[in-house]
């Protein structure tokens, strides 16, 4: 078996944040000036890609960064009540029993993945976390990481829950396996191409040794 860097996005793909950050977005509406997500918006928004939701959302690009810094600001309150992923514990510690290297590339708080990790005993499990605000693609801050801690892109595969971690990827060139039981629908992940798509946290190992 060939070790790999295994690199996971966060929310949606290890900790099962999503109905918390849609409610903390419902919150921030009036003041950010958008709509309430209801659940037939959520179910439209799961469709769509990063730069459709912001475009969607009327939101300016200017104001994105304040918006992103509120909802982690308002995230780290719920931290404590968060759990992981059904079966992504048990996932992880297969992968790294196996050799491979675990990291995390987030646009959360360091402060808020570290505390999640620690209170679901998952910490020891990563070899390293980054974070980094970007509004359409985590491409920078993979390319970054991947120079600070030497190591080549054909050594890598992220594993991600949205359209946008499957852009940053292929412009990283580095393998990219997308989750849907994160933010984005199945059909929306499968347009992207993604090496893989899985459906389960127990089928990860195969698809990286396959991907």
């Amino acid at each position: 078996m060939i070790q790999k860097v295994i690199i996971f996005d966060f929310d949606g793909t290890i900790a099962d944040t999503v109905d918390a950050l849609v409610n903390i977005a419902n919150r921030l509406a009036k003041e950010f000036g958008y709509a309430q997500i209801d659940p037939q918006e959520l179910a439209l928004l799961r469709n769509l890609t990063s730069r459709e939701i912001i475009k969607y959302s009327g939101v300016s690009l200017f104001r994105i960064p304040f918006l992103a810094k509120r909802v982690k600001g308002e995230l780290k309150n719920k931290i404590p009540e968060l759990k992981p992923i059904p079966g992504i514990r048990d996932a992880l510690t297969v992968l790294k029993t196996e050799g491979h290297r675990l990291g995390i590339i987030t646009s959360n708080s360091q402060e808020n993945v570290t505390e999640f990790l620690q209170i679901n005993d998952l910490y020891h499990l990563f070899e390293f976390i980054h974070s980094g605000v970007t509004i359409f693609g985590k491409t920078t801050i993979i390319n970054s990481v991947l120079r600070q801690k030497q190591i080549k892109p054909e050594e890598v595969i992220y594993i991600g829950d949205e359209t946008r971690d499957i852009e940053a990827s292929k412009k990283a060139n580095i393998k990219v396996i997308a989750v849907t039981w994160g933010f984005n629908s199945p059909e929306v992940l499968a347009k992207q191409n993604p090496c893989f798509l899985v459906h389960h946290p127990s089928e990860l190992l195969e698809a990286i040794n396959s991907c």
